[in-house]
């Protein structure tokens, strides 16, 4: 590398940003080395805060305890965010007004939950994604009684759980045919929505949310009013004194507006586009997690939110950061779910079937394989995690991206 690297700035402490700075403390790198937080708390695990943690189960979730990071020499900068970056003298401003220099940045600032449009921000109306909106959700769930989450993505599902747990009667409202059908498709999504009703929550799938309704009832809800419900876009109304916001998010890349550092078109995900090691076209500049659209076996830059990526993609930046490529070790796909007493697990990457079949269904628990061209491309189960894992060498020999800059 012709520029000499004596400083890295890691902008995101997040997983992806904290499993990046241990990489290259592990790979040998002795340089300063800063990690910068927007939130004023150090790195700690999101799986828990839809599930142990908003029920109550559990208060610690820290990656890592303080004593790490003196440790390890890893500088911590906490509650001030990136606002933008000046590629050419290779300076990040900063929402304090003072700017961080860098020899090499690598961007993992995540993302930020989608919002309804038009929806008011009212009293007892959430979104999940940081501590803090966990911390919010968990000291509602103490007094409520009905809860509404709209979006039966993996969040949405997960805090349905949680909910029923704790004995809250619950509705997911969403809008495509069941839950988790982008994710998985309509076949297992169906399963999982047995599941659900087999626990008793409400399912009203294939209709979208119209409006909140609030306790004074007012036409336009403002700012101080509490929800009482939702109105649907039948017309019908569910009463609701918790509602969850949960239907997507969006990469956090507005600081990098103008600064040159290429970025996915939003139609396709949005996100910072890297090669086959999260290195972007700008000198200097990389990008790891869910804010990076790395290569993928679909044909194209793409961004991939789970955890179990976020700690791949780290070990092979900083193998490139420091002179090495370990890309060619296929990483397959992973991702799980807590939902009641099952383990929803995903090896591969369903989207890219043109066939599923369910090859096991027990009731609470399955196995579907899913297929393109007759090849096995992905493998959920549920509660069969042996049955799943045996798919990743077979896999690994079809999963094999693109090592191009889309």
């Amino acid at each position: 590398m012709s520029h000499s690297v004596e400083h890295v700035l890691i902008v995101g402490a997040g997983l992806a940003g904290l499993r990046t700075a241990e990489e290259l403390r592990r790979g040998g790198y002795t340089g300063e080395l800063t990690l910068l937080g927007d939130e004023n708390r150090a790195p700690y695990d999101r799986p828990p805060l839809s599930k142990q943690y908003v029920r109550g189960e559990i208060d610690d979730t820290a990656l890592r305890p303080a004593e790490f990071f003196t440790e390890q020499h890893i500088r911590l900068r906490l509650g001030v965010a990136a606002t933008g970056v000046d590629t050419a003298a290779r300076r990040v401003r900063l929402s304090d007004g003072s700017e961080a220099g860098y020899d090499a940045l690598v961007i993992a600032t995540g993302l930020r939950p989608r919002r309804i449009p038009g929806l008011p921000e009212v009293s007892g109306v959430h979104v999940l994604r940081s501590h803090s909106d966990a911390h919010a959700l968990r000291e509602h769930l103490g007094s409520a009684r009905q809860a509404v989450i709209v979006g039966a993505g993996f969040i949405g599902c997960e805090l349905a759980a949680s909910f029923r747990s704790r004995g809250l009667a619950v509705t997911i409202v969403e809008p495509q045919p069941t839950p988790l059908f982008a994710a998985l498709g309509e076949q297992v999504g169906a399963l999982v929505a047995r599941l659900h009703e087999t626990e008793g929550v409400e399912l009203r799938c294939g209709i979208g949310v119209e409006s909140l309704v609030t306790e004074d009832d007012s036409a336009l809800a403002t700012e101080g009013d509490r929800v009482r419900g939702v109105r649907l876009t039948d017309g019908s109304e569910i009463d609701a004194d918790l509602v969850v916001i949960g239907i997507g998010s969006v990469p956090v890349t507005g600081w990098l507006d103008d600064s040159g550092i290429p970025l996915a078109a939003p139609a396709e995900g949005g996100g910072v586009l890297t090669d086959h090691t999260g290195r972007t076209s700008v000198p200097g500049v990389w990008a790891v997690g869910d804010v990076a659209a790395w290569p993928h076996a679909s044909g194209r830059n793409k961004r991939v939110e789970h955890w179990t990526n976020a700690g791949e993609q780290a070990q092979l930046l900083a193998a490139a950061l420091l002179g090495a490529d370990r890309s060619a070790e296929v990483q397959v796909p992973y991702v799980w779910s807590d939902q009641y007493d099952m383990k929803i697990q995903v090896l591969g990457i369903p989207a890219l079937a043109d066939e599923v079949q369910i090859v096991e269904d027990k009731g609470r628990k399955f196995l579907a394989h899913y297929l393109r061209g007759g090849e096995l491309v992905a493998v959920v189960g549920a509660s069969m995690a042996g049955k799943v894992m045996k798919a990743r060498a077979q896999l690994a020999a079809t999963l094999r991206p693109s090592a191009t800059v889309g």
